[in-house]
């Protein structure tokens, strides 16, 4: 059985189509992200002034490659999990929006993990995450 060109172009077309829709595009920067706990304060970016918190909860603390010698204090930050070592850490399509509060090399609370992109409050990690987690992969981008 002959296929014609414009049949054999359909169906590469088709598949092209099939591919295009199996690749994610990634917006932002890939990362990693550890949680604290409390006490948060004080926090290098703010001191004691609770009232930069955000009323969420959803606040995070700033690893070295993000710190930007105190110039990441007060970004905001949209956050998802994309992968951690135990299968089904993550929050399949949740995705939260972050203020950062403080830097976390010299956070009051010790995060789960040295060396973190940004150290999450345990309220942001377990929105995207497991919370008995350590550690997981994110995306993130800034806003």
């Amino acid at each position: 059985m002959s296929t014609s060109p414009h049949e054999l172009h359909l169906r590469l077309l088709a598949l092209l189509f099939i591919l295009a829709g199996l690749v994610h595009i990634c917006s932002g920067d890939v990362g990693t992200a550890g949680q604290y706990v409390p006490p948060y304060l004080p926090t290098a970016c703010y001191g004691n002034d609770v009232s930069e918190f955000p009323s969420s909860n959803l606040f995070a603390s700033a690893g070295e490659g993000i710190w930007d010698n105190g110039a990441a204090c007060g970004r905001q930050y949209l956050v998802r999990c994309i992968s951690a070592v135990v299968p089904m850490t993550c929050i399949a399509g949740q995705t939260i929006q972050i203020k950062i509060v403080d830097r976390a090399v010299t956070s009051v609370s010790r995060p789960s993990r040295d060396g973190a992109t940004m150290v999450l409050s345990t309220t942001a990690f377990g929105a995207v995450a497991n919370a008995s987690a350590s550690s997981i992969n994110i995306e993130f981008q800034q806003v």
